[in-house]
Parts: structure tokens; sequence; C-alpha cells
């Protein structure tokens, strides 16, 4: 007999990192295994396409409304699914009253995922229009109600499991056989040092450009961006792409080291790695701050190289910089960490367990 799924997501599908590598790319998996699945966000592409941007506050407040109009007609569908499949939430806004109708009036089995510390306010000016709207203690109903939950890595397990007992580890993975089956195999004569994001972690390559300041004194490099908005940065080493779906594996593969800083808080430890498997999985060195999971992505010596303070980062971005030799074997056990650990193929069993 058929299993049927009802996704429920903040964005439109193929848009969004923490959609594209948590669950989407396990689509074609579903339909192999005679699981049939309907996918609705909460947000269309129209308003996920402006929400970011400044201005439009008239347009963004309708496309808000519109969102809640589609759950509250999805209701009358809820009947034609076992499993209801929740990204971060079902609404972005206000307290959970949909997961609470699935779980409690329709009797649903949600299986609840999120692959950041999203209880905790993490407010900047790119996500104020909802951030003072969100009500952040929903996380933890949605545990309690949840038949499971899929947790990015194991500091949000360990909170996840305070209020559900079937709280499972998913890692976000890498589709190496169909997306990053590319490997790096020629570098730069002029060595690129690359960072990836969305302007919602912008933040973290803009603080980190100090340290870029000293080390290009000490060694030529192009710093390369890949975002879907340019960060404020103005540097003569600086380069910017923006984001491009159709491009993305094409951009990625300039990049001779990877680097993945972040800030040693709490918000940062429930960041499920994601940069730094993209890098890895590419064959790319990668060295990122020594935070949360990225000590269990990154193997210092072996993959790339860990970094607990700003003299770390020097000495290991300057280390690579002065031995390209050490870029190509870095790079394949880089490709073999992945592959092994964090793609499609290895957590594939995982995955469909949860719809068990």
């Amino acid at each position: 007999m058929k299993k049927r799924v009802l996704f429920l997501v903040p964005f439109p599908i193929g848009e969004a990192p923490s959609q594209r590598f948590r669950f989407e790319q396990y689509f074609p998996i579903l339909k192999k295994n005679n699981i049939d699945f309907q996918v609705e966000p909460f947000l269309s592409l129209n308003t996920w396409e402006i929400l970011y941007k400044p201005g439009k506050f008239g347009l963004k407040i309708l496309g808000v409304l519109q969102g809640f109009w589609r759950r509250i007609l999805l209701l009358s569908q809820l009947k034609n699914f076992d499993f209801v499949f929740i990204h971060r939430e079902a609404v972005p806004i206000g307290p959970p009253w949909f997961e609470f109708l699935i779980a409690k009036v329709y009797k649903k089995k949600i299986i609840y995922d999120f692959d950041d510390a999203i209880w905790m306010p993490n407010t900047s000016s790119t996500n104020k229009f909802f951030s003072v709207l969100k009500r952040f203690k929903n996380t933890i109903n949605i545990c309690h109600w949840a038949y499971k939950v899929s947790c990015g890595n194991d500091y949000l397990k360990q909170f996840a499991s305070q209020f559900n007992s079937n709280a499972f580890y998913n890692p976000t993975t890498i589709d190496t056989e169909n997306h990053h089956k590319v490997r790096k195999d020629s570098f730069n004569e002029i060595p690129v040092i690359g960072w990836t994001g969305t302007i919602t972690t912008n933040q973290y390559i803009e603080d980190f450009v100090p340290i870029l300041d000293k080390i290009i004194v000490q060694f030529p490099f192009k710093l390369l961006v890949i975002s879907n908005v340019k960060p404020k940065i103005e540097r003569p080493y600086f380069e910017f792409i923006k984001w491009n779906k159709e491009t993305e594996i094409e951009d990625l593969l300039q990049f001779d080291i990877g680097i993945m800083p972040l800030k040693n808080d709490k918000w940062a430890n429930g960041k499920c790695g994601f940069k730094a498997l993209q890098y890895l999985s590419l064959g790319i060195p990668t060295v990122a701050s020594n935070v949360g999971v990225n000590s269990k992505i990154v193997l210092n010596d072996i993959n790339g190289y860990l970094c607990d303070n700003e003299k770390d980062w020097e000495n290991n971005l300057c280390k690579l910089l002065s031995h390209k030799d050490l870029w190509k074997t870095l790079g394949e056990k880089g490709i073999e960490k992945v592959e092994q650990e964090y793609s499609v193929k290895s957590n594939t069993a995982n995955f469909l367990a949860l719809l068990t």
C-alpha cells in the first residue's frame, strides 16, 4: 500500500539550501520506494523573491496573507496523507495553530525537521520582517506533538530529545551522484579563497575581512563570494558572483580553498556545516571555525583545518597558500568523507526510516 506524505515548507521548491539539501533531493528516492508526496510552500515564488529586499511592504504582507489562506485550504486535504513532514514550521509567524490541528484534531503523524537552533531569537536586518512576529517557543510545542523529530546535528537532537523521545539525527547531505558529481581537477595560478552563503549569513564573511587583510600582505589571493545578495565588502581582492542554481557547481569549482567562519555561540552550534560539506564534496580543501558539527566534518590535516581563533585562521590559510601540494590530497580526503557519511546515498536508509 502506498504511503502519502505532505511536505509543509516555508519556501518555494528549489530555492532555499535548507530545503534542497535536507529533503528535496530525496524526492526521486521517495518515488522509487512507492511513496507519494505533495509539497506545499508557505511563500509563493513572487513573495520569496522580494522578501529580503527593502520596501514593498504591502506586497510582503499580501504574500504572507496568501500563505495563511493556502494553509487553511489545506486542512480539507489532510485526510489524504499518512505523514505530514514539516520543515521548521508550517506557518512562519504566530502560534503553531496549524501544527496543533494536524496532530491533535486530524491525528496525523508529524515528522518535524529543523537544521538550525530555531528556538533561539536570531534577529538581523535581513529577517526583521518575520522576526518581530515570531514565537520561538513554537519549536518546543511542535517537538511535543511530533511523531518523530528530524535533527540536522547532535546539538539539535539533544535539544529535541528533552521534549520527544523519537528525536533522530538526520544530517544535511550532498547528492554526490547527480548534483555534486564533478570534482576539482585544476587550481588557479592566483589562489581563490571562496565562501558561499545567503543574505542571512553574509555577516560572517563581512566580519572575516580583517583577517584576510592581514593575509593578503603575505600572499596574493582572490576572495570569491557566491551569495544571493552582494555582501558589504570593498576590497581590491574581492569578487562577487550572484548565486545561480544552474551554475552553482561550476561557480563553486572556481574555489581553491573554501572557508566557513562562524562565531562560537549557541546559534552557530546549531548549524549543520552545509558550506563545508559543499566544498569537501567537490574536492576543495576547507578551513572552518571549530564550532558545532564542523569538528566532525572537517578533520585537521586530513581534509582541511579547524580554527579556534584569529591566529589559527591566519596560520592555516597561510599554510595552504604556501603549500599548494597539499590541496589535491586534502581534496580527495574531503570527497571520501562526504561520500561515506554525508551523501544522499549513505543517508538514504536513515531518511526513509523517518517515514515508518
